[in-house]
């Protein structure tokens, strides 16, 4: 078994993705294990040019299983988005999963994002406003929200309630915003895990198993 990690040791923009794609070729698998998509890279293949935020680049090749990895905060509206872009492109995509422990970006998280950077005033800190560092935050904190819990509708509505009432509280009594809808939320993300449901998988089990199969994996 051969596992290779590219890492960034500056402040983005290294050229990973680049060096991904170079390496993604002789791999057998290609796991994204950290992130969200606040940032992307540009990819020309010969079968054109491709943009990716969350789906990792080895996609592009045939022999290559792709995973989302249990450390990445994934916003399943764009994940379905990026996966449906890249079918017209003809690519397949049956080669992706998703851990089903990676936690997810929620609205509100996307909402506190943007009412935090404001608050910040002078001293904000450029936030892409993706909602990725709220969505760690409570995934630290072990309240976030998990992709195998979009699977079950009760679990899921649950775990969100329960959320939701905090969060709430945030955008009304501290930004003065109008609340979210438990109604909304629940019925739009629900169709989202439906809609991944066959890309969700114990991802850790498959990759112990490459280990013991003597894989090439690349993180």
């Amino acid at each position: 078994m051969v596992a290779v990690a590219v890492i960034g040791a500056q402040w983005g923009d290294e050229g990973k993705g680049k060096i991904v794609d170079e390496l993604s070729m002789g791999a057998d698998f290609v796991v994204r294990f950290q992130g969200g998509s606040n940032a992307g890279h540009r990819v020309v293949h010969e079968k054109g040019a491709f943009a990716f935020r969350l789906v990792p680049s080895g996609i592009l090749y045939p022999n290559t299983t792709c995973i989302i990895g249990n450390g990445v905060v994934v916003d399943p509206k764009g994940l379905i988005a990026e996966m449906e872009e890249l079918q017209k492109q003809g690519v397949d995509i049956s080669r992706l999963y998703i851990s089903e422990r990676a936690h997810v970006v929620m609205p509100y998280h996307f909402l506190l994002d943007r009412l935090e950077e404001e608050a910040r005033g002078a001293d904000k800190i450029d936030s892409t406003q993706r909602g990725i560092g709220p969505a760690y935050v409570d995934k630290h904190a072990r309240i976030g929200i998990r992709m195998a819990d979009l699977l079950d509708v009760d679990t899921f509505r649950a775990k969100l309630s329960s959320i939701l009432h905090q969060k709430n509280r945030m955008i009304t009594q501290i930004y003065g915003q109008l609340p979210l809808s438990l109604e909304e939320i629940h019925g739009e993300y629900f169709v989202y895990g439906l809609q991944l449901r066959s890309h969700i998988a114990d991802t850790q089990k498959m990759l112990r198993d490459a280990r013991f199969d003597h894989k090439t994996i690349l993180l």
